[in-house]
């Protein structure tokens, strides 16, 4: 529900120095990836680059509180295999709508970022719990 109002938002705000850090990101997400090393640090530096990005204090507030709120699912579905690319590609996404300064692509890219995520968060919990 928040997040890609945030993408929205961020698509019609966003400078080029946010693009930099935001692909900076995105490029320390995908050594790591390679490197088969956890990538958490960067999966929340995105969110909250792209909170910024809207130039909303409250967007960020909120943005901080969500990113605590979220470590331990993130935890979660970041260990499950293939998930750190899709989340990867799920940036990607976000960040090549936002190039494009195209606010509905954004939304819809980051609607279908956190969607992948629940259910595969879904899948992690309902395979935990009959383990």
């Amino acid at each position: 529900m928040f997040e890609p109002a945030v993408a929205r938002v961020a698509a019609a705000r966003v400078t080029d120095e946010d693009l930099a850090d935001l692909q900076r990101i995105l490029d320390a997400q995908r050594k790591k990836l390679k490197t088969g090393r956890s990538a958490i640090a960067e999966d929340t530096a995105f969110h909250e680059a792209l909170a910024r990005a809207t130039r909303n204090r409250v967007v960020v507030s909120i943005m901080a509180t969500l990113n605590d709120l979220l470590v331990e699912s993130r935890k979660l579905t970041l260990k499950q295999k293939g998930r750190p690319g899709r989340s990867l590609l799920g940036h990607e996404a976000v960040v090549a709508a936002l190039r494009r300064r195209d606010a509905d692509a954004a939304a819809e890219a980051m609607r279908e970022h956190i969607d992948q995520i629940a259910k595969l968060l879904q899948h992690a919990t309902t395979a935990s719990s009959h383990g």
